[in-house]
């Protein structure tokens, strides 16, 4: 039987007993329906992962004894954020779950002049908390050791601003012919994808004004979603830890 890994954001450590947290106790105790005895793989974002051994189980309380850390291998060192521009959907679901999966470091949903997602007030906190459901889950599956952050949502004079300190800061575009294979290898990077309709020529500008370069993916249009997936995996393979499948 496959042992369920579990993001918990309990502290953790060998031989001593841990409460998971509430969402981490509901999933293991009302929708796998463990039961003690049986084993976990946790993690909290330390860097590490945690064998673990159920000895209460409930709906809503779970208790494990927690045994020797685990060097966890599976971040990149590469350092990547994204800015995705909110779409509608589960468009931004996927883009959320797929960066998680390719590596991303922090991730920055961004309102740009054609988005047509508008969010505000308690719709905004409830969109924000389901995506970073949405990494937490995806962590789980891909076997990361960290959580990526969502923050809150930012204008594209904030995401510049930001951004200000990163090695590599890319504008996603077909309106150039600039390949990420023509940069230096930096040690983080930035990558600003536009929303449906794409960004307007005077984002790009602003965006080229304050430091970043054009880039774009090859010949074909991509979805807003499907972006940055293809150009996480080519930063990846390119300076990050895709590289050693060469």
């Amino acid at each position: 039987m496959r042992i369920p890994r579990i993001y918990t954001n309990s502290p953790l450590s060998e031989g001593s007993q841990a409460e998971l947290d509430e969402n981490a106790a509901q999933h293991v105790g009302r929708v796998l329906r463990m039961q003690p005895g049986q084993e976990l793989k946790l993690f909290n974002g330390d860097g590490q992962d945690y064998s673990a051994t159920i000895t209460e189980a409930g709906k809503k309380r779970v208790e494990v004894l927690v045994r020797a850390p685990e060097a966890n291998h599976t971040e990149s060192p590469l350092q990547i954020t994204l800015g995705q521009t909110l779409s509608k959907g589960d468009r931004m679901d996927y883009a959320v779950q797929k960066a998680v999966e390719m590596g991303v470091t922090c991730i920055v949903p961004l309102t740009t002049e054609r988005c047509e997602v508008k969010l505000k007030g308690d719709r905004e906190d409830k969109r924000l908390r389901h995506w970073q459901s949405v990494a937490v889950s995806a962590a789980e599956q891909c076997g990361r050791a960290r959580v990526p952050e969502v923050l809150p949502i930012m204008t594209v004079e904030q995401w510049l601003e930001h951004t200000r300190d990163c090695d590599l800061r890319l504008v996603l575009h077909h309106r150039t012919e600039q390949s990420l294979g023509s940069m230096e290898k930096p040690d983080n990077v930035a990558l600003m994808i536009g929303p449906e309709g794409g960004l307007t020529a005077e984002e790009i500008a602003l965006a080229e004004k304050e430091g970043f370069m054009p880039v774009a993916l090859g010949p074909r249009v991509l979805r807003t979603e499907t972006a940055p997936v293809a150009a996480m995996a080519l930063c990846q393979w390119l300076w990050g830890d895709s590289g050693s499948l060469k």
